[in-house]
């Protein structure tokens, strides 16, 4: 089991590791960068044999000890110890900073690289992912993902890369320079080294797992806090202050509770490391003094000098190890995402116009994981500039059959037609842009009006027809007393703008967009009356020569249609016209006697979603 989990993590990793090739040449510098710092270390403890040495001979020249160095610094020459060991150590001191900025800088560079390509791509994903995947995941652990696990896996790909070449070349020149001054002292040193191992080996799984479990709180919290910025009317209507507060601090609280927890681990794993390490270094000092040979005290100097350098990049490469682990735990939330099956869009047909006519036949259609269908043989027909509307008590399944003909959910039985094609055979972008939606929540960007008019496909429209637009949804009324008009900005979710002006701005959306189909999702709902007869006039306008589907809130908005379909728990119960339907007496009947005997009670039909 333990096997099959580190094959994973190294799998998740060599991922991971594909997202740094783009950037090889940077963090080829890197590395080099990275190789010359390390290269110092020994350099310096070098320098120190030789100043202890001139100590007790102060005009001994540095060649009597290094012959070679005159081949590349024959200007060294005439310099004894007193001057040669303080000179050099500044070179060394700016070869090494040399390095640490080509490291560092290169690296930096090749992380935050790193972390655009991982956001970029988690959000390219996020757009298109089917509906389906947004119903089962809160938007706060969607977030989550996109701005603190990907800064964790960017640790696990540059930091941890980082401290493995530079604490790891450090310590291979640390090594080689004692093996070559006394390889048997060096050797009682390899005898800690499976120690070390067993530990760094026990803290990796405690770090992963503790990692997981605080990327989810994380996510929690974010999501706590984004659903309350985003309800703090509901939230201050209905004195949910405490309840908030309380829901917050209990998720803030669990997140800390995690983090302590590693905190904890890491605080307990490493003393105990370098408790080992250190007396490692104690029975090496022991072994010096009692076998010091004809070695000079320089030699040993700095022998002890080296010998006491190790510890540090040891220690850091074994803390290394919590970084790749919380990274790879990262990596593994966001592989899953971007693992997942983009939006079926197996059509190959596109049309550049439709005339609108839709049919949907025998249509049946259930919810993955549901017990029952939401809808079960659904058949009717709209002509072209036909309007159809549909009326029923919520959880009929209205909006459920709306959300089937722009395909953000994949029915299994039955067949919807556009223009006799089906819609599967379309391809999606193609199918969409003949379709015009305007729901009951009205999504607006905190941007200008005119970009919230002329949004995506739309973008770049030529003024004249986004005012045309505005004018017809009976929209230009109210934008033209706007501060600054068509440049004013309607705040996020268009907050800044009552619901009416919302919901007409919806209207001069779709109208700009010309879509031969209108689907109309409880458009007038939640509106004043005065707002709901702009709305009205405005629907007027943008449904005249377009096939339109409407899901009825207020009864009186559909007297005119052609057809109404009444639904009931996922069937349709009764069709015909406004006056067909009353002289039946049925269900359509009562619902319409009910809304106006008493209409300041909202009626099952007001209530559907």
């Amino acid at each position: 089991m333990a096997n099959s989990t580190q094959q994973s993590s190294l799998r998740v990793y060599l991922r991971l590791l594909k997202y740094v090739v783009p950037y090889w040449g940077l963090f080829a510098i890197s590395i080099l960068g990275f190789l010359i710092f390390a290269s110092t270390q020994p350099m310096l403890g070098y320098m120190l044999k030789f100043f202890v040495d001139g100590l007790s001979n102060p005009a001994a020249g540095l060649f009597a000890e290094v012959p070679w160095l005159l081949k590349y610094l024959p200007w060294l020459a005439g310099l004894p110890l007193l001057q040669a060991v303080p000179l050099l150590i500044v070179v060394i001191a700016l070869w090494q900073g040399v390095g640490s900025f080509l490291g560092n800088f290169y690296l930096a560079k090749v992380s935050m690289g790193l972390v655009q390509d991982l956001r970029i791509a988690l959000f390219n994903n996020l757009l298109t992912l089917p509906n389906r995947y947004f119903d089962n995941h809160n938007s706060g652990h969607l977030i989550s993902r996109i701005t603190y696990n990907v800064t964790m896996v960017t640790g696990a790909a540059t930091d941890a890369i980082k401290v493995v070449v530079r604490e790891g070349m450090t310590v291979l020149f640390l090594f080689a320079s004692l093996l070559w001054m006394n390889w048997k002292l060096t050797m009682v040193m390899l005898a800690i080294l499976p120690v070390i191992g067993l530990m760094v080996g026990s803290a990796s799984k405690k770090f992963r797992k503790q990692s997981k479990k605080i990327q989810v709180a994380m996510g929690d919290v974010t999501h706590v806090a984004s659903e309350t910025i985003q309800s703090y009317r509901v939230v201050r209507s209905f004195g949910g202050e405490a309840y908030e507060r309380q829901r917050f601090f209990k998720a803030a609280d669990d997140n800390k509770a995690k983090q302590l927890r590693m905190v904890k681990t890491s605080a307990i794993y490493t003393p105990s490391l370098q408790l080992v390490i250190y007396s490692a270094m104690a029975v090496l000092m022991f072994l010096v003094l009692l076998l010091r040979g004809d070695a000079s005290t320089g030699d040993l100097v700095a022998y002890i000098t080296l010998a006491g350098l190790l510890p540090k990049p040891i220690r850091q490469l074994s803390e290394v190890s919590s970084t790749i682990q919380k990274g790879v735990a990262g990596a593994e939330s966001i592989f899953e995402q971007l693992d997942e099956a983009p939006e079926i869009d197996r059509g190959t047909q596109e049309r550049e116009r439709v005339s609108g006519r839709l049919e949907v036949r025998n249509l049946s259609f259930q919810y993955p994981g549901a017990e029952k269908p939401v809808l079960k043989d659904i058949s009717f027909v709209a002509e072209p500039g036909q309007m159809i509307a549909l009326v029923g008590r919520s959880g009929s399944g209205k909006s459920t059959l709306a959300s089937l003909i722009p395909r953000f959910y994949h029915h299994e039985h039955g067949q919807i037609l556009l223009d006799d094609l089906d819609v599967e055979d379309f391809t999606l972008r193609n199918l969409r842009q003949h379709i015009a939606l305007v729901t009951q929540h009205v999504t607006l960007f905190n941007d200008s009006v005119t970009n919230n008019i002329a949004y995506g496909d739309l973008a770049g429209a030529p003024f004249e027809q986004v005012r045309q637009a505005a004018e017809a949804a009976y929209a230009a009324e109210f934008i033209d007393k706007l501060p600054q008009g068509y440049d004013t900005l309607v705040g996020e979710n268009g907050v800044l703008l009552s619901g009416g002006q919302r919901q007409r701005l919806a209207i001069a959306r779709a109208l700009l967009k010309n879509a031969p189909l209108l689907i109309l999702d409880e458009a007038t709902s939640a509106l004043d009356t005065e707002s709901e007869r702009h709305i009205q006039a405005a629907l007027d306008q943008v449904m005249r020569g377009r096939t339109t589907l409407v899901i009825a809130h207020r009864l009186s908005t559909i007297e005119k249609a052609d057809l109404i379909l009444v639904m009931d728990q996922g069937q349709i119960v009764e069709r015909g016209s406004h006056a067909e339907l009353l002289a039946l007496n049925g269900y359509y009947a009562r619902l319409h006697a009910k809304q106006f005997e008493d209409v300041d009670e909202p009626t099952p039909l007001e209530q559907d979603a």
